[in-house]
């Protein structure tokens, strides 16, 4: 009774959001509601979290966090609609869309390029949403519908998810199980090298329903095993003999080098490269280099921030951090944020493209103006996750399926996981909620603590698709505030499914 009493709200925002439409900021606002009300009335929140905390100083401290890690997010999306009003003003968006339906005029090996390689470059870089907030708006840019563009990014990235941010997800599982970074990546890594091609299948399988016109079915099922199988080599080299910091950036840097080779030496024959046989007339390489400034500005800086240790210490160590009641608490690195380098490179990209004082300021305007209905819809559902974390109604959940699961535990793992980033809106955050739950359920079933954690860590990357603070943020950035259910009905399958699959294979792999 209690599991179904804390899964309510989330029920509520689900019919919500894919029975009757609803946007994000109404549902959520609604499931708020519902989680408070159930927190006050059978979790004995707030006196079960701290009993010294009165309802007020709760309530305060569960809206400061919301509201700041809203502010951290906005401070993603922002800089990046900035940085998509002013390729669009400057008529770069139009140079680039010339430039890839030269170089790659199927729409497929453009969504490869843009929706696997690209996006998990930067999820393996900056992670926390920036990558699909980036992405989507440089697919409708290129001639997809924004829905499509936000379903395609939200189902490429999820493979890189796991050690998305330089590693980031897998540091809480190091701190709370005692294992070494290197064991946690081989078991959790193992997931996506063997079920990463399904996403990625999910992926052209989308494009393609969306673009009947397009033939040559065969043809585009192998340019896909190809783009496979150019990011599985280098990413799972580095996950077994590294560790969790460079397989999702350095799969997709080296893999995609790769893939645009075989593109040249391959694709002209079949017209999918570029080159002689293309329908299209390139712009030139300078005019092309000034319209990717912004992109180009942004990935010179995630790799020095990133890949040069003593550069990323020091900015790391510049953090700002607060503490409310001794209950509540955040913090924000502010240098080393992506949104930092999103609006570097919105600074520097727009003096490099000559863009005018008249077209900057509108840019920004316009970017501030669409932030209004993202910042509503994200209070209400970081509302809803922090009430939910604080009250034990998240925990609940998670045990009541350990107890349901007994044995075959490891199935369930990878749905806790998933439910984990639903709510709390990141996968680094799900690994911090559930990773001791999955500890001690694996001592006190005799499974191995690294499988265990391992399945948790895959679980948390496919709640990535579904989360509804990343499916709100890429939404805002192609114009879609409002109608963030069309794209959670488009990806909840997928991600399920994912989930699924990943679930099964531990019953094997985790013994």
């Amino acid at each position: 009774m209690t599991a179904l009493l804390a899964g309510f709200p989330i029920l509520v925002l689900l019919l919500l959001m894919l029975g009757r439409g609803w946007s994000a900021a109404w549902a959520g606002g609604v499931g708020l509601a519902v989680a408070l009300g159930v927190a006050l009335a059978a979790f004995g929140f707030p006196r079960a979290l701290d009993p010294n905390l009165t309802l007020d100083r709760a309530l305060a401290g569960t809206g400061a966090e919301a509201g700041f890690t809203a502010l951290t997010i906005l401070w993603i999306i922002g800089p990046a609609l900035g940085i998509h009003h002013l390729q669009m003003g400057t008529g770069a968006a139009e140079v680039l869309r010339a430039a890839l339906a030269a170089f790659a005029p199927d729409p497929r090996i453009l969504a490869l390029l843009v929706a696997w390689f690209f996006v998990l470059f930067m999820e393996g870089a900056a992670g926390f949403g920036s990558s699909v907030a980036l992405a989507a708006p440089f697919l409708v840019a290129a001639g997809f519908r924004p829905v499509e563009a936000v379903t395609i990014t939200l189902t490429g990235h999820i493979v890189g998810v796991s050690f998305g941010a330089v590693g980031t997800p897998v540091v809480p599982q190091v701190a709370a199980t005692g294992l070494g970074p290197v064991e946690i990546a081989r078991a959790t890594g193992i997931y996506h090298s063997l079920l990463g091609w399904l996403p990625l299948g999910a992926v052209i399988l989308f494009v393609t329903r969306s673009r009947p016109d397009q033939g040559g079915g065969l043809r585009i099922w192998r340019w896909t095993t190809a783009a496979f199988l150019c990011f599985l080599a280098p990413y799972t080299l580095l996950w077994y003999f590294v560790g969790p910091e460079l397989p999702t950036i350095g799969g997709a840097l080296f893999g995609g080098v790769a893939f645009i080779g075989l593109l040249q030496l391959f694709g002209r024959r079949e017209g999918d490269g570029g080159g002689e046989g293309s329908p299209s007339v390139s712009p030139a390489p300078a005019t092309v280099l000034r319209a990717a400034a912004p992109y180009l500005v942004l990935v010179a800086l995630v790799m020095v921030t990133r890949l040069v240790p003593g550069f990323r210490n020091g900015l790391q160590n510049l953090a700002f951090e607060w503490e409310l009641h001794g209950v509540f608490s955040g913090s924000i690195q502010p240098f080393y944020h992506p949104g930092t380098m999103l609006l570097v490179g919105f600074i520097v990209g727009a003096l490099l493209q000559g863009a005018g004082a008249r077209t900057t300021v509108r840019a920004v305007r316009d970017a501030t103006l669409r932030l209004i209905p993202v910042a509503a819809a994200l209070l209400a559902m970081l509302g809803l996750s922090r009430v939910m974390v604080h009250a034990g109604m998240t925990e609940a959940l998670a045990l009541q399926a350990a107890a349901a699961a007994a044995g075959a535990w490891p199935l369930p793992a990878a749905f806790v996981g998933l439910l984990g980033t639903f709510v709390t809106g990141s996968a680094t955050a799900s690994n911090i909620l559930f990773t001791d739950l999955h500890r001690d359920t694996a001592l006190a079933t005799g499974l191995p603590v690294a499988g265990v954690v391992g399945v948790q860590g895959f679980g948390a990357a496919a709640g990535n698709m579904v989360c509804p603070h990343n499916v709100v943020a890429a939404g805002a950035t192609v114009g879609l505030a409002g109608r963030e259910g069309e794209i959670l009905r488009q990806t909840l399958w997928p991600a399920l499914f994912y989930a699924g699959a990943g679930g099964l294979l531990a019953l094997w792999l985790v013994r």
